[in-house]
């Protein structure tokens, strides 16, 4: 069985490694409004930022402002249990705790790309960039990862599927931890890259080198590969001189983290069966822009040897809407939970 949806006024919010952007949906159907980013490291914790987010709010709308009846929190971690602990942040909160501090009628907790693969339907227009000449499909099981601070997966399938075609139904998604994969190599040059970054970390995921956190270390090992000296580097500073072109061995390490994506993204359409689409979002690729559509990702996308032509039929596109996450904390609220 499904709840009903929980009545509005509700609380949303994308809660990363670094950041917590909060979000009002006064009524269902609505796009979350009245949005504002807060730092993580400026709060004790989810309840903590969600209560200036609307201690902000309420001085806002003054006398319209009516207290959030319910909320979906997305995050970027595994979700079990009432305990939520991050991954990459100090962030550590109950779910309990939390609904209470609030005043909630209900709080739904999920996987930020749990939130985010909940999103894809009604992802459209400008919302999108497509990668490749194949637009996305209307139907299909989809993928969708992102590089940010660390490296969300997820897949969304329509329970249709899971009933062997009764109609009707509704969207689900599929959070994982496929991040924390192995990271295989697309070449001889990937292969000197990754056994660099064994060296420095034993277990080489594919969060270690394609994330915000990875960066540095994939600057670092690019650099030893070439040759060359790799001075200290932040990766706001990689992406920057890459995307101005002002430091060659920022932009082959762009290049790199590209191809070294674009084998993974085709690892995960495989895996999924994703044949509506395997969709980029996260806080880099989006910024990548002309560097992303000319790099290898989409060649080494396809290149799965004999299912090439499998992955050839699957749309690439990145999610340029920063604020989809919160339109799927917003969904799962709206669908009521299984």
């Amino acid at each position: 069985m499904t709840a009903a949806a929980p009545p509005c006024p509700w609380l949303v919010a994308d809660i990363g490694g670094t950041n917590a952007r909060f979000g009002w949906v006064a009524a269902p159907g609505a796009p979350a409004g009245h949005v504002r980013t807060l730092h993580s490291a400026d709060h004790a914790d989810a309840a903590a930022a969600a209560r200036v987010y609307l201690g902000a709010l309420a001085g806002e709308l003054g006398s319209a402002y009516e207290p959030p009846r319910a909320a979906a929190f997305a995050v970027a971690t595994a979700v079990e249990g009432d305990r939520i602990s991050f991954t990459n942040s100090a962030w550590s909160f109950s779910r309990h705790e939390t609904q209470h501090a609030l005043a909630l009628e209900r709080l739904e907790l999920l996987n930020d790309f749990e939130a985010l693969a909940l999103a894809l339907p009604a992802l459209q227009g400008e919302q999108l960039r497509v990668v490749g000449t194949v637009a996305p499909a209307a139907a299909g099981a989809r993928a969708v990862i992102g590089p940010g601070t660390g490296l969300g997966v997820a897949g969304l399938v329509h329970s249709s599927r899971l009933s062997g075609g009764a109609s009707g139904g509704r969207w689900v998604a599929v959070p994982g931890e496929g991040g924390h994969a192995t990271l295989a190599a697309g070449d001889d040059f990937d292969s000197a890259v990754i056994a660099v970054a064994r060296r420095a970390c034993g277990h080489v995921s594919a969060e270690r080198l394609l994330s915000g956190i990875g960066l540095p270390l994939l600057h670092r090992a690019v650099a030893e590969v070439l040759g060359v000296v790799a001075p200290a580097a932040t990766t706001e500073q990689i992406v920057a001189d890459a995307l101005a072109g002002s430091d060659a061995l920022a932009v082959r390490t762009l290049e790199c983290f590209c191809a070294l994506l674009g084998g993974f993204a085709g690892d995960v359409a495989l895996t999924f069966g994703a044949r509506g689409g395997l969709y980029i979002g996260g806080g880099i690729v989006p910024r990548l822009g002309a560097l992303f559509e000319r790099s290898a990702f989409r060649a080494r996308f396809e290149a799965k040897g004999r299912f090439a032509p499998y992955l050839r039929g699957i749309a690439t596109a990145v999610i340029v809407d920063t604020l989809a996450a919160l339109a799927g904390a917003a969904a799962a609220l709206a669908q009521g939970r299984a």
